[in-house]
């Protein structure tokens, strides 16, 4: 894409925190976003994102001083003065913790201004006094990725996540070009670090394994006191939240204020009867009913707050953006409560998605540009705005890494061919067109398989994904088919709904099934389509809408017309600890070190049993993180 002369065009950057990404916008149309992990490959990664600038100038067919402006998508200065003030509320307490972030401020993040036009300096030559460098608040970069590229001329905007300069949640109202913000809860009451704080306790990894204890709570036992018990300690001693959807966490319980941890440990173990699970101790029921209670805290905490933004700006629609928009089972209840006729959730909802919404703002904002929705539709694409390869690179990479492959000149063939190998249980690794935007694989960097296999869950996450064996996969279905399966009354293109499986495909759970043990619970047959339904009978879901995936949309017609099921397995192309796949060769490689069966790429098909050249060294070093 050519840059066209009169044309305002903005790169919008996250980073320094976790999740770093680049944007490049022009004239309000988004025309490339990654983040800077899929090109590191080390998840979650927070440097500068130099590769995925890298990327977006490439794609936009641009360079640094043409660009009209660079946003950073927050205030670090205002950033620098919350953690003064905390640090001073609280002394002498946190004195470890302030020495040890200190240096690193006064080195680097006060002078980002100078860091990022030196970093940008070390990607191409620029002009420093020249290029224009702007820096937008965080919950504004938020609520701007949440609303500009909605479908609603006006809406309410909700942003929730842990914290950003001050603010860990806002309301704000979206009307034509303008955003304003209404209402702001600050750190250090936030709900994103009271579930960040559960995610911990839990023995997951905070800011990447709270998704993991949303997958977790389905395993509680909701008819059970000790859920109940769990939810009325954390609402006495842990949290209160208001009526208006507002919290007040008791920070005598927390330690992230001041110290290196998230919980006092002691105090929490008083409460609820035990330690915090280590990782790799055995999963057991108190667990899980934890997790369920701590789910239904951040639903209640949710839905209020849903209830204050319908009030105070009087919209039909809600915008969400912010970690927390992540939890697609708060997301569906929020639907299904009725608050607001539709709801709109940003697929990139945390930090990486603050570089888009940081770009948008400036261009609404600040370049003051009008806005225009068109055909009633997001303007996101389908999400799909990363890295593309075409046939002939691939022909080329593969061709010199010796690889065996069979090239199907017209794709409705190469759907046909999958669709037979998916129905023969094969597990398959399915790489096309452009790469997603955001957390989720949504058909284009994905492994998918039979959702019918009753043995699938549990090979896909033990053979392939190397990860807990009670983590649950999402169906990817026809959208105009969707309610052949499911219950839901929306599209979910961007996997952000969970749904309840319909009532002819359920199978009725034992009447003893609550008192089984977590193992016995996560392999029972539940549906005619097991590998993705959760124990709780939901999904979360993908419909595939033939505008945006024709390819994937083509295959899940190939697959029904063999099997009459338009729906298959979709879990991200990786490994445990792994972001998903980028490139060719990280897709090879992945397919070469786990069992799947087959690779897809383009119209090339790989066979793993033909792979008899397979040189690692070649693809470069290989990185296994596992958390």
């Amino acid at each position: 894409m050519m840059h066209k002369k009169g044309s305002i065009t903005i790169l919008g950057i996250s980073a320094f925190y976790h999740d770093s990404a680049a944007v490049l916008l022009r004239d309000g149309e988004v025309v490339a976003a990654a983040q800077e992990e899929r090109f590191t490959r080390v998840k979650n990664d927070e440097s500068f994102p130099t590769k995925a600038i890298k990327y977006c100038l490439k794609e936009g067919n641009v360079s640094l001083d043409e660009l009209d402006c660079v946003v950073y998508y927050e205030k670090p200065f205002v950033k620098f003065v919350r953690l003064l003030e905390t640090y001073y509320a609280f002394a002498p307490k946190g004195l470890k913790s302030f020495l040890s972030a200190i240096p690193l401020w006064l080195k680097e993040k006060l002078f980002l201004k100078k860091f990022i036009k030196d970093k940008l300096n070390e990607i191409e030559p620029i002009d420093k006094k020249a290029i224009h460098l702007i820096f937008s608040n965080h919950h504004l970069s938020h609520a701007a990725s949440a609303f500009y590229p909605s479908p609603f001329t006006s809406a309410a905007i909700l942003t929730i996540d842990a914290v950003g300069e001050w603010a860990t949640a806002t309301i704000s109202h979206g009307e034509k070009n303008k955003i304003k913000t209404l209402k702001e809860l600050r750190f250090p009451h936030s709900v994103g670090l009271l579930y960040s704080a559960f995610t911990y306790y839990l023995g997951f990894k905070v800011n990447s394994g709270e998704y993991k204890l949303m997958g977790l709570a389905p395993y509680g036992d909701p008819t059970s006191d000790r859920v109940v018990t769990y939810r009325e300690i954390i609402k006495k001693h842990i949290v209160h939240i208001k009526e208006d959807g507002s919290i007040w966490l008791n920070q005598a319980y927390f330690d992230y204020a001041t110290g290196l941890k998230m919980v006092n440990e002691e105090k929490w173990k008083a409460l609820f009867g035990f330690a915090s699970k280590k990782p790799e101790s055995q999963l057991e029921q108190k667990h899980c009913d934890l997790a369920l209670a701590i789910q239904q805290v951040t639903e209640e905490i949710v839905l209020k707050m849903a209830v204050t933004a319908k009030s105070i700006t009087g919209e039909k629609n809600i915008c969400l953006a912010g970690g927390v928009a992540l939890n697609c089972v708060a997301n569906s209840k929020l639907f299904d409560k009725k608050i607001f006729d539709d709801v709109w959730i940003q697929p990139a909802s945390g930090d990486a998605g603050g570089a888009l919404g940081a770009a948008y703002a400036a261009y609404y904002l600040y370049f003051q540009k009008q806005r225009v929705i068109k055909d009633k539709e997001d303007s996101m694409q389908g999400s799909y705005l990363g890295p593309e390869h075409g046939n002939d690179e691939i022909k080329r990479t593969f061709d010199s890494l010796q690889a065996s492959y069979t090239y199907i000149p017209e794709f409705n063939d190469v759907s046909q061919q999958v669709a037979n190998l998916l129905a023969e249980g094969k597990i398959i690794g399915w790489f096309q067109g452009r790469m997603e935007w955001g957390p989720r694989a949504l058909g284009n960097r994905s492994i998918i398989a039979d959702a019918r296999d009753k043995n699938m869950q549990k090979k896909l996450n033990l053979q392939i994904k190397y990860r807990e064996g009670f983590r649950p996969f999402a169906p990817i279905v026809l959208a105009e088919e969707k309610r052949d399966y499911f219950k839901i009354k929306k599209d979910s293109p961007y996997m952000l709904f969970v749904s309840e499986i319909v009532d002819k495909r359920k199978k009725m759970l034992p009447k003893d099934y609550h008192q089984l043990s977590v193992k016995e619970k996560l392999y029972f047959i539940r549906s005619d389509i097991p590998a993705v339904t959760h124990l709780d009978y939901s999904a979360r879901l993908q419909t595939v809408h033939k505008k945006t995936n024709p390819r994937f949309w083509q295959l899940l017609q190939s697959f029904k017309a063999k099997t009459g099921y338009s729906l298959l397995v979709n879990t991200s192309f990786n490994r445990r600890g792994e972001p998903i796949v980028c490139t060719p060769e990280d897709a090879y490689r992945c397919f070469m070190k786990t069992e799947l069966d087959y690779l897809v790429i383009g119209n090339f098909v790989f066979d793993k049993k033909k792979q008899k050249n397979y040189n690692e060294n070649k693809l470069g070093k290989d990185i296994l993180i596992l958390d």
